[in-house]
C-alpha cells in the first residue's frame, strides 16, 4: 500500500518524481509572496480610450448620415415639385412655392419674381440636386 505524501511536499504522481522547482507557483513557506497585479487602473484607462474612439466614430457616422438625409430631403422636395421642362445638368434652378403653397421649379432668379424662394439647386451628373 502506498503512503500519502504530506501536503507541503510537491510530488508529481504521473512522473513519480518531486518537481517543486518546476512549478509556476510557490511551493514552500520561504517562497516569495504571490501578489496579483492591479489591473483596474489599466482597464479603466483603456475603457475610457476605447469609449472615446467609439464615440468619435459614431459622431462621424452620424454627421455623414445627417448629411445624406438632408441631401435626400432636398432631392425629394425638388423632384416632387412641379416643372414643365427637362432640367439640364449643371444649370442653376430655383425652387419656389406658389399661391396654393405648392412647390415649383423655375429658371427665374429670386430677384426677378415675387414667389417665396425655398432655395437654389443645381442638377449634377448623378441626377441628384445639390443645394446652392
Amino acid at each position: 500500500m502506498k503512503t500519502k505524501k504530506p501536503d507541503n511536499v510537491v510530488f508529481n504522481k504521473e512522473k513519480q518524481s518531486y518537481d517543486a522547482a518546476l512549478q509556476p507557483y510557490a511551493t514552500n513557506v520561504g517562497a516569495p509572496v504571490i501578489t496579483t497585479l492591479d489591473t483596474i487602473a489599466w482597464k479603466n484607462n483603456n475603457i475610457h480610450k476605447v469609449n472615446a474612439h467609439v464615440k468619435t466614430q459614431y459622431d462621424e457616422l452620424k454627421a455623414e448620415y445627417d448629411a445624406l438625409i438632408e441631401k435626400f430631403e432636398y432631392n425629394n422636395l425638388v423632384y416632387s415639385a412641379k416643372f414643365n421642362f427637362e432640367p439640364i445638368i449643371g444649370k442653376q434652378y430655383h425652387l419656389y412655392t406658389n399661391k396654393e403653397e405648392q412647390p415649383f421649379l423655375s429658371i427665374i432668379t429670386p430677384t426677378e419674381c415675387n414667389f417665396e424662394h425655398l432655395g437654389s439647386f443645381r442638377l449634377n451628373a448623378d441626377k441628384m440636386w445639390e443645394k446652392l
